[in-house]
């Protein structure tokens, strides 16, 4: 596959300015005169455009640019990067054509082992995130951070894409949760489907008021899809439907880390960034730079190897006087997590026993003796 056929090179008003010896941008490789040797990568920065799926999408074409500049400027983390930008993805004839074309490439990148971060375009892109796992041949979870959640009936791409993805065929989505909406702005009859579903959704209130619950939620999930709508206007106004409510700047970056540090995590979109609407020194281009720096900083501080037959792992076994009569937990003697294991039975749609993630809180619950909300939710999935 020719990759650099589908990218244009980072634009030159952004390489040719002056940035210090130890910024981001002098320890990566861009797509400039030359296209980056992806070999040895571990991530791939893919800048969007694509706009044709959102209302009001003035400038959002330039999103991927003033995102750049913000995250070029800031120093480099301790790790050893090895990252590229490969540029700007092409957009297709149609929304359809562009959708396409982010599959064909995501699908490239994480058969290569290569996690791409996604930056601009409007937030229906990430249906085309989501279909670059479809040839991997295994089920996987999504993440969605929003104040809202895209389900409508007749509404633009951006507004639905999330039931595409739910109704997608054929179907290879385990789970989908979806942290910070905001009950106001979200039909209660789509709560009704999420539950029926046995989806996971946490309001904001909830997620601020357990902010480290809902890490195992995202430590669950193969890809993540983060609207920055979901950021109260006060710290990232560069949204057409920003919001005064919703999750603090610091809130973001601790979710993206959240994100980097999950060692089953393999593509990460930040979308609907709209500079029209930032204000005079771009905020919210500084914040999302920020997120990114975070989550890069998580990626290279993954610790668990997720071979709980290993000596890496402590194993837990409580006794309940109820069905199940023992639930067993494993906690990682590197980054002190926690996993639980839920068993097969005869109507499990899988042929093995599932280790999904958990929090020490669960099995403080377990242990005075009461099944965690969590087990009992993924055993209802696992039928």
């Amino acid at each position: 596959m020719n990759l650099k056929s589908f990218f244009e090179p980072v634009p030159e008003i952004i390489t040719n300015q002056k940035f210090a010896h130890n910024s981001f941008f002098n320890f990566i490789h861009f797509h400039g005169d030359t296209f980056p040797d992806i070999k040895g990568v571990q991530i791939a920065i893919v800048g969007l455009s694509e706009k044709r799926g959102m209302k009001h999408a003035d400038t959002i074409e330039r999103s991927a640019i003033e995102i750049r500049e913000k995250l070029y400027h800031l120093k480099k983390g301790e790790a050893l990067y090895k990252i590229v930008d490969l540029g700007d993805l092409l957009s297709g004839d149609t929304l359809e054509e562009s959708i396409e074309i982010l599959k064909t490439v995501g699908e490239f990148l994480l058969k290569k082992q290569i996690l791409p971060i996604y930056i601009g375009g409007s937030h229906d892109l990430d249906y085309g995130q989501y279909l670059s796992y479809q040839k991997l041949k295994k089920l996987v979870s999504l993440v969605t951070v929003d104040a809202k959640i895209d389900m409508e009936e007749d509404g633009l791409p951006y507004q639905t894409h999330t039931q595409n993805i739910i109704l997608h065929q054929p179907n290879f989505l385990f789970n989908y949760s979806h942290l910070a909406y905001q009950s106001f702005l979200v039909d209660k009859d789509l709560i009704n489907v999420m539950e029926k579903l046995y989806f996971d959704h946490i309001r904001l209130g909830n997620v601020r008021a357990n902010f480290k619950e809902i890490e195992p939620l995202i430590r669950n999930a193969d890809l993540m899809s983060f609207d920055v709508c979901a950021i109260q206007s006060s710290d990232a106004p560069g949204a057409a439907d920003a919001q005064p409510f919703g999750l603090t700047g610091e809130e973001a970056c601790q979710i993206c880390r959240f994100a980097g540090m999950n060692e089953k995590l393999s593509s990460f979109g930040i979308y609907g960034y709209q500079p029209y609407y930032d204000d005079s020194r771009n905020k919210t281009a500084s914040i999302i730079a920020t997120m990114i720096w975070y989550f890069i900083e998580g990626f290279y501080d993954r610790k668990d190897s997720l071979s709980f037959k290993s000596n890496d792992y402590i194993k837990y076994t409580v006794s309940l006087d109820t069905k199940p009569s023992i639930i067993i937990f494993y906690k990682s003697k590197r980054s002190d997590k926690w996993w639980m294991e839920i068993p097969q039975n005869d109507q499990e749609k899988f042929e093995r026993t599932t280790i999904i993630p958990c929090s020490y809180k669960d099995y403080q619950m377990a242990q005075s003796g009461e099944i965690p909300e969590r087990w009992i939710n993924a055993q209802l999935k696992l039928f």
